[in-house]
C-alpha cells in the first residue's frame, strides 16, 4: 500500500491540532503589557505543546521518508498516534488556564506518555512490515532514545502531585532530547 495518503492525512491532522491550540489562546482585555500577565502560563504551555507536536511532525516525516510501503495495521497504529496528539489542545488549554495545577500537569503527562508509546508502536510496526534488516530497522537499532524517553513521563505523572515544577521540567527535558530528529534515520535516508 502506498504511504502518500497516510502522510498527507497525518500532516493535515497535525496542522489542525496546532491551529486549534493557537485558537484556544484568547486575547486579554486591556491594551497594555500588564493585561498579558495572566496569560503567561497559557503562552508557556502553548510553547511546550507546539514544540512537542512539532517534534512529532518532524520525526513522523523522517520516519516515513525511509519506508516504502504501509499496510492496514500501520494505518491503525498511525491513527492511534494521531488520537493522542489530538488531545494536545485540550490538555494544553487545561494546564495553561489553571496555571500548572497538579491534575492538569499530570494529565498532560499522561497524553505525552501515551503519544510516546503510540509513536514507539508505530515504529515497531513499520520495522515488522519492512523487516528487521531494513534500513529503518538498522537506523532505529534498539531505540534506546525512544525507550528512555518514556521513563521521565512515568516519573513525572505522579510527581506532578508532589512538585509540579519538577514534573514540568521532566517534560521539557524529553522535548529537548527529541528536538533534533534522529540523525540515524536521516543518514539512512540519504543512503537510499
Amino acid at each position: 500500500m502506498d504511504k502518500g495518503r497516510l502522510e498527507a492525512f497525518s500532516d493535515g491532522v497535525i496542522a489542525i491540532i496546532i491551529t486549534i491550540m493557537v485558537l484556544e489562546m484568547r486575547a486579554p482585555h486591556g491594551d497594555n503589557m500588564v493585561a498579558l500577565r495572566p496569560l503567561i502560563s497559557v503562552f508557556v504551555t502553548y510553547i511546550l505543546s507546539f514544540t512537542n507536536v512539532g517534534i512529532y511532525w518532524n520525526n513522523h516525516h523522517h520516519l516515513f521518508q525511509i519506508v516504502d510501503t504501509i499496510n492496514g495495521p500501520i494505518l491503525w497504529a498511525n491513527l492511534h498516534l494521531l488520537f493522542w496528539l489530538s488531545l494536545f489542545p485540550f490538555v494544553t488549554s487545561w494546564m495553561g488556564e489553571n496555571r500548572f495545577a497538579a491534575w492538569p500537569v499530570s494529565l498532560y503527562g499522561v497524553v505525552l506518555l501515551m503519544a510516546a508509546i503510540a509513536y514507539y508502536i508505530l515504529t515497531r510496526m513499520l520495522i515488522e512490515h519492512h523487516g528487521h534488516n531494513s534500513k529503518l530497522a538498522v537506523a532505529i537499532g534498539s531505540d534506546l532514545k525512544g525507550k528512555m524517553s518514556i521513563v521521565p513521563y512515568v516519573i513525572a505523572i505522579p510527581l506532578s502531585f508532589v512538585n509540579r515544577w519538577i514534573a514540568l521540567g521532566l517534560y521539557v527535558f524529553v522535548s529537548l532530547m527529541w528536538l533534533i530528529p534522529d540523525r540515524r534515520i536521516e543518514a539512512a535516508r540519504l543512503q537510499q
